[in-house]
């Protein structure tokens, strides 16, 4: 079952709280500087504007790794929001387009676009393409804006950690699989689901996953993720880290872009 943080006993978790902690504690900005729109908006030109994981995602080379990865390799998707920009062309640039549920957007000079299933980057190079048949030699870019799909983390000794994209229901035992499975440091019996529950709080749930890769597991013991949900396999993770605090932001994150 899950247990509220306030539980931890001992290990990574009372890190976690720890870093929770000093996070609560950092400035926080008045109504009047808030700025709810930037801190939900995330660009493939930029890191990722949001708060406050932001300046510790950028510190740590394990997450700025994985927030690299993921605006490069993110797939466009129903409901997405991506700016469209031609250099010198202000007719032709779009600074807000939502992908419609058949994956399109559409363009006062090129119609209805197909754009789901591609990076911001084959997007790019598909457009200049298309633009080149108006406009000499244009310059194009395409950065995303919002990214509204369901997406979780899997952080640790896995083989691939990073944020994965949730296409289908998915459970734990799913998503360790999606990024490559245990490795050898990583203990199958010792995995952590962090879940981020309103107001700063969080709740987490320990999960063997060497039972259910045996078949002795229940249903409950291999739960269904939900959007914003961050899985831990504990090993040497905590080595990679420079400092723990980065956790704690990572989970901010995922909740963030999985939630708007």
């Amino acid at each position: 079952m899950m247990r509220p943080v306030s539980t931890f006993e001992s290990g990574i978790r009372l890190l976690i709280v720890a870093a929770l902690a000093a996070l609560a504690a950092a400035p926080v900005a008045t109504p009047a500087q808030q700025k709810p729109a930037a801190a939900s908006r995330l660009t493939s030109d930029d890191q990722p504007r949001i708060t406050p994981s932001n300046s510790a995602g950028d510190a740590d080379p394990y997450f700025k790794e994985i927030y690299r990865e993921f605006f490069e390799r993110y797939r466009l998707g129903p409901d997405d929001e991506i700016a469209i920009r031609v250099v010198g062309q202000p007719d032709y640039t779009l600074e807000k387009a939502q992908v419609s549920p058949f994956g399109r957007v559409y363009h006062p000079l090129l119609g209805e676009i197909d754009v789901a299933g591609l990076t911001t980057s084959q997007l790019t190079d598909r457009l200049t393409e298309s633009f080149g048949q108006y406009i000499r030699n244009p310059t194009v870019s395409v950065s995303l804006l919002t990214a509204n799909s369901a997406k979780i983390g899997v952080l640790g000794d896995v083989t691939k950690p990073g944020i994965i994209v949730m296409t289908r229901p998915m459970t734990i035992l799913d998503a360790i699989t999606a990024s490559g499975g245990v490795t050898d440091l990583g203990k199958q019996t010792n995995v952590t689901l962090l879940r981020q529950i309103g107001e700063g709080r969080m709740q987490t749930s320990t999960v063997n996953v060497k039972r259910i890769l045996q078949g002795k597991a229940a249903a409950e013991e291999n739960p269904t993720l939900k959007a914003g949900d961050t899985v831990i396999v504990h090993g040497n993770f905590k080595k990679t880290l420079a400092t723990i605090t980065q956790l704690a932001g990572f989970g901010y994150f995922i909740h963030t872009v999985a939630t708007q």
